[in-house]
């Protein structure tokens, strides 16, 4: 019985603490439509890539870009090279 609850609690634990290692306005439930991609890059310093699939076309980046549809779509008009990514870095 013990040791069910110790593995229990590990796993709990476990999923806690990946779930929290990246907390962002996304993940939160609020969408938002930034100024301008230094607003973008302060809260997502990769940008917003429409889906996780997307390459980016402009050769390589710094951060890996944070893939949201709905906060794409918000925020398209950052995306000059169109490629699908806004703001990435």
């Amino acid at each position: 019985m013990k040791k069910g609850m110790a593995m229990l609690l590990s796993l709990v634990l476990v999923t806690g603490f990946m779930g929290a290692t990246q907390v962002d306005a996304a993940k939160k439930g609020t969408l938002k439509t930034y100024k301008n991609c230094t607003e973008i890059n302060k809260d997502y310093p990769g940008g917003i890539a429409r889906t996780s699939k997307v390459k980016n076309k402009g050769g390589a980046t710094k951060y890996k870009p944070y893939a949201n549809q709905k906060l794409y779509d918000l925020n398209k008009k950052s995306d000059r090279d169109k490629d699908l990514i806004a703001c990435e870095r």
